[in-house]
């Protein structure tokens, strides 16, 4: 029997809740691989009611029972910690639950219960407000990676579509922190954790990386700034010199058209919108976040928790639905 897909709700004020119970109703039609859903049955239930959504939600102990009764019903392991059903409004205490839900998928991962974890989206406001310690996601998951594999990784955000997989270097900071913040020895350790992940989770035999430019034009040699110069450059030196297939300084403006697309494997950016904004024009509804350099598969929508739209019958499951559909090939190929 094939192994389940552990899903976490995430916040459950935002949409979470409904696209995890629209994602089942689309099992037969999408081709949805098999997945346990970690997180409040009653409030699942509930907002799938709500949203409109013809779901039959069933608890169950263990991932192998979700797996045998995922064709009937979305199968839900239960937490020991109750949460606030509150559509559109986060409550600070949904926050010992959402991290639990965290806690609970990685840890049937860590079973070999279920092949990788798909993550509804979180609001970090009311995980901070509860004393979450980190800056989000990610960064907790690299913290799980440490504490309970005993790996000591760098977790790094790709957001993979069909046309177009892009990684940012730096990531949840303000825009005037970059130049400071941004390091010859991160780009260069980043380079190398995308090539080793896009051989062993994508099958791609020899990635090619095309590393962005952090000034318009890549700096024009200095002329538009010296980051590209004396901090991007060095790091592309150094992939090149470990048999790297790496270009760049590139100028962002011209990397992401359809010819330019078709040279690279991997967009390596500079900052958060710099990768974000090209991926999501291109697959809006389509785009994953991987996250790469974790000792398991993680996988998540690309969109936030949405709270305008919560509860309303409008999400669209389809950035999750491509979150499961390509856990589960990741998966497959690393079995």
């Amino acid at each position: 029997m094939t192994r389940p897909l552990a899903l976490s709700i995430g916040e459950p004020s935002g949409i979470g809740p409904e696209i995890a119970a629209a994602a089942w109703a689309s099992r037969d039609k999408a081709g949805v691989p098999p997945f346990v859903l970690v997180g409040d049955a009653a409030l699942v239930a509930a907002r799938a009611r709500q949203a409109g959504i013809d779901v039959t939600v069933e608890t169950c102990d263990s991932a192998s029972a979700a797996a045998t009764r995922f064709h009937r019903a979305l199968p839900v392991l239960p937490l020991a910690v109750p949460m606030v059903d509150s559509p559109g409004v986060a409550v600070a205490q949904n926050a010992a639950g959402v991290v639990a839900a965290i806690d609970a998928g990685v840890a049937l991962v860590q079973a070999g219960e279920a092949a990788a974890l798909v993550t509804c989206p979180i609001a970090k406001k009311p995980l901070y407000e509860a004393g979450f310690a980190f800056p989000g996601h990610t960064e907790y998951l690299g913290h799980l990676a440490r504490e309970r594999f005993g790996v000591d990784t760098r977790p790094v955000m790709m957001i993979a579509g069909p046309e177009l997989r892009t990684v940012p270097v730096t990531i949840h900071i303000a825009l005037a922190d970059v130049p400071h913040r941004l390091l010859t020895v991160d780009i260069a350790a980043v380079g190398r954790i995308v090539e080793a992940e896009l051989k062993a989770r994508f099958g791609i035999a020899s990635p090619r990386l095309a590393v962005a430019g952090l000034n318009p034009h890549a700096g024009e040699d200095g002329a538009m700034g010296l980051e590209d110069r004396d901090i991007v450059a060095p790091a592309v030196a150094a992939l090149r010199a470990e048999g790297i297939d790496a270009r760049g300084p590139l100028p962002a403006d011209t990397m992401f058209h359809a010819r330019a697309r078709a040279g690279y494997d991997a967009a390596i950016c500079m900052y958060h919108d710099q990768a974000l904004i090209p991926a999501k024009a291109l697959a809006f509804d389509e785009a994953v976040n991987v996250t790469l350099g974790l000792p398991f598969i993680r996988t998540s929508p690309d969109h936030g928790t949405a709270f305008d739209i919560a509860g309303k019958g409008i999400a669209r499951p389809d950035s999750l639905i491509a979150a499961l559909k390509m856990a589960a090939r990741m998966a497959a190929r690393n079995a």
